[in-house]
């Protein structure tokens, strides 16, 4: 009796609990073809090869996947994680205020397009920096300009990753550099693409084919967009390239053509990845008719509302993160409604109190 008086306790206690989906169960993000198979996903007319494991074509505008080869593989995103970098700092920054460059900005490896110590930067020259050369120490420059430094920007970037519904991305480097534990996906690339272009400063840091950097001594050199499409492709609306031993080429392009803006994000890809770009672009614009959507991009959730009141406008404090992305609870199924709408104590009392009828006792002792 004792067994089972406390079976249906406990019996209780876990159905009072809500029932939700799982992640699996819930399926990938953006669509149930949408996965990290190393598979090509396309309806309506076969894509051209190309040398990517992982690729994401996508219409900016609807949102629409119109081809997909394992969207969601986590790789190592090089310096296309810059784009992410860009989201974070771009509205945190005044475009004219001055920066001076430090030795910390110099030293930093990887690719860079020349910050030396004591020379004053502006912030838009540092983030052309950024966009057409990959600098690192543009970027290193920039989060060190901004509140909490490097590793608050690294937490907003975590953020707002999460916020974009790019779950597959995880930062520990905010200039894309091969890090232990960073990764992202083509997927998640073509979010940054989305919520990037739709930004006026980020859209002309992306497109933009010249810059002229200060020298050390005196006068400027001229710096060039790295990224390929930009030069070679009608249309091209450029975003940002990385490359890096073991990530090797990653890409994000966009281009504007017949009324629609398509992005093209690769990952780990060999070489030749401005002409599988155009490639798989050209494809998508002859086809686009044809075409039907195999996956979407999915929308941020709109931030929770303060219960205080209109915001007092005084900027964020120092490590403040944005709030998280709240992702919508999955309907329930109808046997659990009662469940979920009645409190535990109502299921958990009935058995507890009739524990105490049944159990014996304990004898008195003989002395």
């Amino acid at each position: 009796m004792r067994l089972l008086l406390t079976a249906c306790a406990t019996t209780a206690l876990v159905v009072a609990q809500p029932l939700t989906a799982t992640a699996a169960e819930q399926g990938p993000v953006g669509g149930a073809l949408m996965t990290a198979k190393p598979t090509v996903v396309a309806t309506g007319a076969t894509p051209p090869a190309v040398q990517a494991s992982s690729y994401v074509v996508a219409d900016l505008e609807t949102g629409e996947v119109l081809a997909a080869k394992a969207p969601h593989a986590k790789l190592r995103p090089a310096s296309t994680l810059k784009t992410l970098t860009a989201l974070v700092l771009l509205p945190r920054l005044k475009k004219s205020d001055q920066v001076i460059g430090t030795d910390g900005d110099a030293q930093i490896i990887g690719s860079k397009v020349g910050v030396s110590p004591g020379l004053k930067y502006t912030v838009n020259l540092l983030f052309e920096g950024m966009f057409l050369a990959s600098g690192n120490d543009a970027v290193h420059a920039l989060c060190m300009h901004d509140e909490g430094g490097v590793d608050a920007t690294i937490q907003r970037m975590n953020a707002k990753a999460k916020e974009i519904g790019a779950l597959d991305t995880h930062v520990t480097d905010p200039t894309g550099l091969d890090a232990d534990g960073q990764f992202s996906s083509a997927y998640d690339l073509a979010l940054f693409a989305q919520s990037g272009l739709a930004r006026p400063d980020f859209a002309k840091y992306a497109s933009t084919k010249f810059t002229n950097f200060p020298m050390t001594s005196k006068g400027t050199y001229q710096v060039a967009n790295q990224n390929k499409l930009l030069f070679k492709y009608d249309g091209a609306l450029g975003v940002k390239t990385g490359y890096t031993t073991l990530a090797r080429n990653t890409f994000i392009g966009a281009a504007r053509r017949n009324g629609h803006t398509l992005v093209v994000t690769m990952m780990n890809a060999p070489h030749g990845i401005t002409e599988d770009a155009s490639n798989l672009l050209t494809w998508s614009f002859k086809n686009y008719d044809r075409l039907s959507p195999v996956g979407t991009l999915v929308k941020p959730a709109e931030p929770p509302k303060e219960a205080s009141g209109p915001s007092d406008g005084k900027p964020q404090a120092a490590g403040a993160l944005p709030p998280a992305r709240r992702t919508a609870a999955p309907e329930l199924h109808t046997v659990n409604s009662l469940f979920v709408s009645t409190p535990v104590w109502f299921w958990a009392a009935p058995p507890v109190l009739l524990l105490g009828l049944f159990l014996r006792r304990p004898r008195r002792r003989r002395h």
